[in-house]
């Protein structure tokens, strides 16, 4: 697997937790799994999408992206899974609508991290 790919599949990965991780949040406290009340998941998620919204308001490309690109060069040839992750990754929306789902969704799990704090275990003694 080319480097590039690699950063590509990280990059994936990175958005999956950032995505994904709300929805696993909501579902794992209705259910009761105790890891998604656990400081540091919740506060390494709550910080990665704070990092995607605020590049995005500052008009910052994404790091992964630019390592990615810088990778490639002027690679022409696509392998199977820079086509299908960039489908999955990249969208063709204007720059103001995917920062203001950035945001919007920043605010959504900021707010869930109010509303379904995590959980700090009690020091012993």
């Amino acid at each position: 697997m080319p480097l590039a790919d690699f950063i590509l599949v990280v990059h994936f990965l990175f958005a999956l937790f950032v995505v994904g991780g709300l929805p696993v949040i909501w579902i794992g406290t209705w259910m009761g799994f105790g890891f998604v009340r656990n400081p540091r998941f919740r506060l390494a998620h709550l910080v990665a999408i704070l990092f995607v919204a605020g590049e995005s308001l500052i008009g910052m490309v994404c790091p992964l992206t630019t390592l990615e690109d810088a990778l490639r060069g002027a690679e022409t040839s696509n392998s199977f899974v820079q086509r299908w992750l960039h489908r999955i990754l990249y969208y063709d929306f204007p720059e103001w609508a995917l920062t203001a789902a950035y945001v919007l969704f920043a605010l959504l799990v900021a707010l869930t991290y109010v509303l379904l704090p995590p959980l700090h275990r009690k020091s012993r003694r």
